[in-house]
């Protein structure tokens, strides 16, 4: 167990690792939900690879470990609305994407009004702790239209 002033310093330097601000989606039997994800990274070239980190007991997870599927969708830096919106969890029961411009697809829910999109499956994972790390081969994606995506810094690296 790390001391409180290792513990702090460890926090800021954890919060200077720049994230991107994503909305997971996945799919299956009819059922359809997304979440707010930050913790994305790309990981291979060939083919190509992201990895994503999402916090054990999402709703979520139920519907990628059943379709071994997901969609990353790029969000930009005005995207205040769809951050408060998907920042909480999402249940299963309840219509995540009501009122949005959507498309459905095999690996999960295209969000018309994001950056871009990219539909992976899923090829690994790994348990991280207090989340799941799945490595998801990218099948699909497309850009839909030009913007800067949304970057963050945080303040502390031992939360959201």
């Amino acid at each position: 167990m790390m001391d409180t002033a290792v513990k702090d310093q460890v926090s800021r330097a954890l919060g200077q690792i720049p994230s991107g601000c994503f909305v997971l989606t996945a799919a299956d039997a009819g059922q359809s939900t997304g979440i707010l994800a930050s913790w994305v990274q790309q990981a291979a070239f060939d083919p190509p690879s992201v990895t994503v980190a999402i916090k054990q007991g999402r709703a979520i997870r139920t519907l990628i470990d059943r379709s071994g599927y997901f969609v990353l969708n790029t969000l930009d830096e005005n995207c205040n609305g769809l951050l408060k919106r998907f920042g909480s969890s999402c249940d299963l029961d309840k219509p995540a994407f009501e009122g949005l411009r959507t498309r459905t697809v095999p690996a999960g829910v295209v969000i018309e009004d994001s950056l871009a999109h990219l539909c992976c499956k899923v090829i690994g994972q790994a348990d991280a702790g207090d989340h799941t790390v799945y490595v998801g081969a990218v099948v699909d994606g497309g850009v839909h239209r030009a913007g800067r995506p949304n970057v963050r810094i945080r303040n502390n690296g031992m939360n959201y």
